[in-house]
């Protein structure tokens, strides 16, 4: 059993200074460090152009995250639109991130001239990395949990954050550890597929995770009670997961046989 000890890290001049804003800049750069080294030994690529891209994704990303919550719930936001800039009060999306850094990186190729496929190839997997790490801070901010449990490693979750239905108990599934290690395995499947040279199409690294990371998305859904918007009582998140693995597994099947 483990518990969150809190979501401040510490005070600094009177300003918090939050774990899931620490851990956020942690994975974001892990994850630019890594994809740089692996840009410059395996893609050809300069050395530091990743770290150059890093700001187009994290801007875009930032963006993207956030209009598609605001999506999600389209009445609250229609009747108070300042709050679509409260980004402090909650609520971003990966698959927001993931599409608004795919734009920014767009951008970025274009201006430079360089391919965006290849880009995408290395960024997803200092993405896979920064996911993995990214996820603890929703622990510190008791959040992204699954259902009641008493195995082992159950989560303590203090009664401020439980959900309504659920206010008197105290363990649940920690989600976002299952979603943390699957993103490290996925890492290291996409590490090992760069470094063994198994992908030889530009892009379809990228159409790789995209669908490694759905399945796992899908999975850890099905267990946590925290998801925004349901669809015939399917969480959106799951929907979404499913529509990304059937265009990438399209598009990956149609360029590799393309290329034959």
């Amino acid at each position: 059993m483990f518990t969150s000890p809190s979501q401040i890290l510490c005070t600094i001049f009177g300003l918090n200074i939050y774990y899931y804003g620490v851990i956020l800049a942690l994975a974001i750069a892990c994850g630019t460090l890594v994809s740089d080294y692996l840009g410059t030994k395996y893609f050809d690529l300069k050395k530091e152009l990743i770290i150059d891209l890093t700001p187009y994704l994290i801007i875009f990303g930032i963006i993207g995250a956030r209009l598609y919550y605001c999506l999600m719930d389209f009445n609250f936001y229609l009747r108070f639109p300042t709050e679509i800039l409260a980004i402090r009060h909650g609520g971003i999306s990966i698959h927001g991130a993931i599409f608004g850094g795919i734009f920014g990186l767009w951008i970025f190729s274009v201006r430079h001239k360089i391919s965006a496929f290849k880009l995408c190839d290395v960024c997803s997997v200092g993405l896979a990395l920064g996911q993995a790490i990214g996820r603890w801070g929703n622990f510190f901010n008791s959040e992204a949990y699954g259902s009641p449990t008493n195995l082992p490693w159950k989560l303590f979750i203090a009664p401020q954050y439980r959900k309504i239905p659920y206010l008197d108990t105290e363990f649940y599934h920690p989600a976002f550890l299952y979603e943390s290690l699957l993103d490290l395995a996925i890492f290291c499947i996409l590490l090992f597929l760069i470094k063994n040279k198994k992908i030889n199409i530009d892009g379809n690294l990228a159409l790789i995770y995209l669908i490694l990371y759905s399945a796992a998305r899908i999975l850890v859904e099905m267990c946590r009670l925290d998801s925004i918007r349901y669809i015939y009582g399917i969480p959106v998140a799951i929907i979404m997961s499913v529509g990304i693995i059937i265009v990438s597994a399209f598009l990956l099947i149609k360029r590799t046989h393309d290329t034959k």
